[in-house]
């Protein structure tokens, strides 16, 4: 019992860990409604308006005086759950991610010709997926929900009308939920897990832009590892006659540390006209950090000296081994006329999983984005963006074993987003 609770406990970490991972699974990459329109090839060349913030801080340096830029993307994905089995009979639906938004809020003010701030808030990475009561993985999760809201402050500085930088410090709240139901021992009913921790640490954004040509610029953006040390517990409901009811309390502490990794954005914009524009990206994540995961846990007694799981939590550890990750996009805009712009792009992200690893709270393979979007000036001071994005992952497999507990599927993943957004100026 021990080890199957323990592992419990580790899922939290994993996936909490996991949510910037969705940057290549489930992804959260909308932090702008323009960008998203050509599948975010030019997030750190472009500075299309105050979500540069987010996409490359020096950008805010080609912004005129004060704009504000909001939106909110949607997503709505679907899963094909395929060839399951299990050691617990159950149903596959895959209908396990609910209909999701993704909010956003940048501001910007150019000071004078060298100095401009600003400030983003923004959710860079989430997890949210529930199954069905009776999901035959339900050992491995039955419910995730995490949640990362970031604050970001802003500074960025113009050298000359060629060459800027920018900075800004992050301050990232992290909180998540996980729900499992546990086989324990054969014949018994199972024992319900909850797991909630949560956190709040620093990071930051930094980033050049470099007007290398009279139509040719090009910018790198660079977004910090950041450190958790999450506190939090879990609570467990169990069935009549499972070895959990030889605990003294169903609720125990549970802490651990997880850095999550640094990542690179290189980007080009290049104008062919006056009204085509192209756009060029590669992101590089640093996800090999992750080699394995260590949880420590207290505060757990039995309720004689002959249960099995007794002792104290002390320490385990659990190998993730996964690898960097690149992810590479194209894109295009044309300015139909003075009010509209379309845009397009198509993105390749690349998955740090492996086959080895991956459980029903990650089932996350490469994926191939399509998007499209268009710019609608209103007057001179309101822009209405909107974007659509498809995604479309490869087939991956689960196969997952702790205790007594067995699963295995084929997973098919997809999903739509949409998108919609506007800056004023003033």
């Amino acid at each position: 019992m021990k080890k199957v609770m323990l592992k419990t406990t580790l899922s939290l970490a994993v996936t909490l860990a996991s949510s910037q991972i969705f940057a290549s699974g489930f992804a959260l990459n909308e932090q702008s409604v323009s960008g998203m329109g050509t599948g975010f090839a030019g997030r750190s060349s472009s500075a299309d308006d105050a979500s540069t913030v987010f996409g490359n801080p020096a950008g805010m340096s080609r912004l005129s005086g004060q704009q504000v830029t909001g939106g909110i993307a949607v997503i709505d994905a679907s899963t094909d759950i395929k060839n399951a089995s299990g050691n617990v009979n159950g149903t596959n639906k895959g209908d396990m991610v609910p209909f999701t938004g993704v909010p956003m809020g940048f501001y910007t003010n150019k000071l004078d010709d060298q100095w401009a701030i600003g400030f983003g808030v923004y959710a860079p990475f989430g997890l949210a997926t529930e199954y069905e009561n009776s999901f035959q993985g339900r050992a491995f999760g039955s419910t995730s929900d995490v949640k990362v809201i970031t604050l970001q402050p802003t500074v960025s500085y113009a050298f000359n009308d060629r060459v800027s930088i920018g900075f800004g410090p992050t301050i990232n709240r992290i909180s998540g939920k996980l729900e499992s139901d546990l086989a324990l021992v054969p014949g018994t009913p199972e024992a319900h897990v909850k797991i909630k921790g949560d956190d709040t640490a620093l990071g930051w954004n930094a980033g050049i832009l470099v007007q290398a040509t009279d139509t040719t610029r090009v910018g790198l953006t660079y977004h910090s590892k950041v450190t958790y040390k999450l506190k939090g517990h879990t609570e467990i409901e169990a069935g009549a006659g499972t070895p959990a009811q030889l605990l003294q309390s169903n609720r125990y502490d549970a802490s651990l540390s997880i850095d999550t990794p640094e990542s690179w954005d290189l980007s080009v914009t290049q104008d062919l006209s006056d009204a085509w524009k192209v756009y060029a990206g590669s992101t590089w994540t640093r996800w090999s950090r992750l080699k394995d995961i260590t949880v420590e846990n207290k505060g757990v007694t039995a309720g004689n000296a002959g249960a099995g799981g007794a002792q104290a939590f002390t320490t385990i550890k659990e190998d993730q081994n996964w690898h960097d990750t690149w992810a590479y996009a194209l894109g295009t805009s044309y300015q139909l006329n003075k009010q509209w712009v379309l845009r397009t792009g198509l993105t390749w992200d690349q998955s740090p999983t492996n086959n080895t690893n991956r459980s029903p709270r990650i089932p996350t393979g490469d994926r191939t984005i399509f998007s499209l979007g268009a710019g609608y000036a209103v007057n001179e001071n309101l822009v209405i963006d909107v974007a659509y994005s498809y995604l479309k992952e490869e087939s991956v497999k689960v196969n997952d074993a702790k205790g007594i507990n067995r699963y295995s599927a084929k997973y098919e993943n997809s999903a739509n987003g949409f998108a919609v957004g506007a800056t004023y100026k003033f």
